[in-house]
C-alpha cells in the first residue's frame, strides 16, 4: 500500500507557564500533524514537534517517503536518514538531552513510523497493538506531572489551575489532578528552587499523599555533591530520582551512593548511549520516548534491552496532542517491560484544542483505556485541525525556547543546569 502524498501540518495550543531548569514554557506549544495519504483511501496519522527546523527536516522527508509502501518500514527508514542527512541537528531546548545527527533522524522517522503503522492498523482492520505483538494490558498508567508555575504568562488571565510556587501550592495542585485525573504516582518537575525548597515540597506531597509513588526531576540542574545530599534527605521517600546531575559519568556516580534508582531522559537519548550507560551502571529506570528514539518498534527494541539487563522502564513525555497519546497507549499497552506509570503532560492542554474527534482517549483511574478502533483508534477532526493551524499561523511562535522566553522576561536570568 503505497504513500501517495504526505501532509505536514503545523499547529499550536496553549500552554501554561510552566517553570523549569532552564527557564519557563512559552504561550503555545507547537506540534506537527503528519498524514500520510496512501492508495484505497487510507491516511495514516503522525504527531511530532513542530519548531520550524524540526518542520523542514519533516518537509524534506515527506517528499522522499512519497511512493514508498507504508509496510516496508525498513525501505522507509533508510530513506528519510537520506533525506535528513548527517549532520542535522533539531532538538536543542535542553530538557531531553543533548542533540545528535542519529537522535534527529530517529525522531524525524519517528513521525513517519507511527503513520505508517496507523496506516497499516487501519488496512488490516487491527488496533497498533497488534502489530506490536499484541496487548499485553488493556489500561496503560499515568503519573500526575507537577509544575512549579506562574498563575500566568505576563499580560495574560489567570488559567485555571493558578499559581504553584511553594509546598503548599504544590500540594493543592496534586490534590486537583488527583481528583480530576484518579494519578496513582507523582511527579515533580524540578530544578526551578534551591534544593531544600524542593524537598520540603516532595515532604509536603508524601504526608499529603502517603502511599503514592513520588518522583522528582530537576533535569540535571544539580551537581554531583547537591544531588547526593538530595537523594540521602529523600531516602524512602522517592521511587526514583530523575536525571539529578548531568551526563553518564556524573550519573552513575551519584549511582553508585544514592538509595533510589536513578531514572534518565538525558543522558541516555540515542543508541550510542545504551553500551556505557548500562557498562556504567547510571540508571536504573529508562524513561523511553518514541518520538526520539525512532518510533515504536525501536522502543520495543529498548525495552527488550532495557528487561536483560536490569533497568526499569516508563515513558517520557513532553507537551502533546491526542495522536501522540494514542501513540503512547498503543506502544505501552503492546510493551511488556513497562515497570512504572508514564508521564503525561495532558492535563496542562485545553480540553478545546486538540486535532482529533473527542471520545477515543479518557483518563479515568489515572489510566488510558486502549482504544477500541483500528490503527492508533483515533480520527482526525479536519476542522479542529484547521483551528489549531491558524493558532500557529496567527501566535507568530516558531520555535521553543524556554531560556530566550524567561530572558526577555528577566533579563540576567541564565539556567541553572547546574545551578547548585
Amino acid at each position: 500500500m503505497k504513500i501517495r502524498q504526505v501532509t505536514v501540518t503545523p499547529v499550536a495550543f496553549h500552554d501554561p507557564a510552566l517553570l523549569n531548569a532552564v527557564g519557563v514554557h512559552e504561550p503555545y506549544a507547537l506540534r506537527s500533524i503528519i498524514q500520510l495519504h496512501c492508495e484505497d483511501g487510507v491516511v495514516g496519522l503522525g504527531e511530532s514537534y513542530g519548531d520550524d527546523a524540526f518542520l523542514a527536516l519533516l518537509e524534506a522527508a515527506a517528499e522522499a517517503v512519497t511512493g514508498l509502501d507504508v509496510f516496508h518500514l525498513g525501505l522507509i527508514e533508510q530513506a528519510v536518514s537520506r533525506a535528513v542527512g548527517s549532520g542535522a541537528f533539531a532538538d536543542s531546548h535542553g530538557l531531553t538531552g543533548g542533540s545528535s545527527s542519529s537522535k534527529t533522524v530517529l525522531s524525524v522517522f519517528s513521525a513517519f513510523e507511527v503513520a505508517c503503522l496507523d496506516a497499516q492498523g487501519k488496512s488490516v482492520g487491527r488496533p497498533v497493538a497488534d502489530l506490536l505483538g499484541g496487548a499485553v494490558r488493556d489500561r496503560v498508567p499515568f503519573s500526575a506531572y507537577l509544575f512549579y508555575k506562574w498563575a500566568a504568562h505576563p499580560g495574560g488571565e489567570e488559567d485555571e489551575w493558578g499559581a504553584a510556587l511553594d509546598p503548599d501550592g504544590i500540594v493543592r495542585q496534586a490534590r486537583r489532578m488527583i481528583d480530576r485525573y484518579g494519578f496513582g504516582a507523582v511527579k515533580l518537575k524540578g530544578g526551578v528552587f534551591p534544593p531544600e525548597e524542593e524537598i520540603e515540597a516532595i515532604r509536603a506531597l508524601r504526608a499529603a499523599f502517603p502511599d503514592l509513588p513520588l518522583r522528582l526531576d530537576p533535569n540535571a540542574a544539580w551537581t554531583v555533591p547537591t544531588s547526593l545530599k538530595v537523594a540521602a534527605e529523600l531516602e524512602g521517600v522517592l521511587e526514583y530520582l530523575e536525571d539529578p546531575t548531568a551526563g553518564i559519568e556524573g550519573m552513575a556516580e551519584v549511582a553508585r551512593q544514592a538509595p533510589m534508582p536513578l531514572a534518565t531522559n538525558m543522558c541516555v537519548v540515542a543508541p550510542e548511549h545504551l553500551a556505557p550507560g548500562l557498562k556504567q551502571q547510571a540508571i536504573g529506570v529508562l524513561l523511553s520516548d518514541h518520538h526520539y528514539w525512532g518510533g515504536l518498534r525501536h522502543s520495543q527494541q529498548v525495552s527488550a534491552l532495557c528487561a536483560t539487563f536490569g533497568v526499569g522502564l516508563s515513558m517520557h513525555s513532553n507537551s502533546h496532542l491526542g495522536i501522540s497519546l494514542a501513540a503512547m497507549v498503543q506502544l505501552a499497552a503492546a510493551t511488556q517491560h513497562l515497570s512504572y506509570a508514564c508521564d503525561t503532560h495532558w492535563p496542562w492542554k485545553r480540553e478545546d484544542e486538540d486535532v482529533i474527534v473527542p471520545g477515543a482517549l479518557a483518563f479515568s483511574g489515572g489510566a488510558v483505556a486502549l482504544p477500541t478502533g483500528p490503527g492508533l483508534g483515533v480520527e482526525l477532526d479536519q476542522d479542529a485541525l484547521a483551528r489549531q493551524h491558524r493558532l500557529y499561523l496567527d501566535c507568530g511562535q516558531r520555535r521553543r525556547d524556554d531560556t530566550a522566553y524567561m530572558q526577555r522576561l528577566h533579563p540576567g536570568y541564565q539556567p541553572h543546569t547546574p545551578g547548585w
